[in-house]
C-alpha cells in the first residue's frame, strides 16, 4: 500500500460522500447509548458529517492516518471472514479512535465502535455498495461503516456533558 496526498484527497472524499450509509448508523449508535445513559443525545445532520470529515481532513498528520485506516479496512478481506475477525476489529478501534481525537474521545470512540458494529448489517452494507465499487462485501466493509459513525459521533456535539465548561477544570495561578 502506498499513500499519497491524492491517495488521502481520493479518501477524504469517499468518507465525505458515505454520509448517507455513516450518518443514520451514527444517530442510530447516538440513540442506543442515550436509552442506555438515559439521557438526549442530539442528532447529526448529514451536512455536519461532513464538515466534521472536512475538519478532520485538514489536519494532515490526522488525515493521512484516517486515509491509511479507511484504505486498508476497504480492501480488507479474509477467506471465510472470520479468521480475519481480528485484524477488522483493530482497524476499526483505531480509525475511531484516530477520528475522535485524544484522550478521552479516543477511548469513548473505541468502545462505541463496538456499539456500533453490533448493528451494522454486513450484507446491507455490501449490497448498497456499487458491486465494482473497492471495499463491497469485504470483511472490513461493516467495520469501516461502524468505524466512522463512532469515531464521528463521539467528535461531534450533542452530548450534554460535553457542553460547557468541565467542573474538573483547574485554574492556573495568576
Amino acid at each position: 500500500m502506498r499513500v499519497t496526498p491524492q491517495t488521502v484527497s481520493d479518501e477524504h472524499a469517499w468518507v465525505r460522500d458515505r454520509a448517507d450509509v455513516v450518518v443514520p448508523i451514527l444517530n442510530d449508535t447516538r440513540d442506543r447509548l442515550g436509552r442506555l445513559f438515559e439521557t438526549e443525545v442530539d442528532p447529526v445532520a448529514p451536512e455536519a458529517y461532513r464538515r466534521e470529515v472536512d475538519a478532520v481532513f485538514a489536519d494532515g498528520e490526522v488525515a493521512v492516518n484516517v486515509a491509511a485506516c479507511v484504505a486498508l479496512l476497504r480492501d480488507l478481506d479474509v477467506e471465510g471472514d472470520y479468521p480475519g475477525f481480528v485484524v477488522d476489529e483493530v482497524l476499526g478501534r483505531e480509525l475511531a479512535a484516530t477520528i475522535a481525537g485524544g484522550r478521552p474521545l479516543s477511548l469513548l470512540a473505541q468502545a462505541t465502535f463496538h456499539v456500533a458494529d453490533l448493528y451494522v448489517d454486513r450484507d446491507a452494507t455490501a449490497a448498497e455498495a456499487d458491486g465494482n465499487e473497492r471495499g463491497a462485501g469485504t470483511a472490513g466493509a461493516d467495520d469501516l461503516d461502524a468505524a466512522l459513525a463512532a469515531g464521528f459521533q463521539t467528535r461531534l456535539p450533542g452530548w450534554d456533558w460535553r457542553e460547557g465548561e468541565s467542573p474538573f477544570a483547574v485554574e492556573p495561578d495568576a
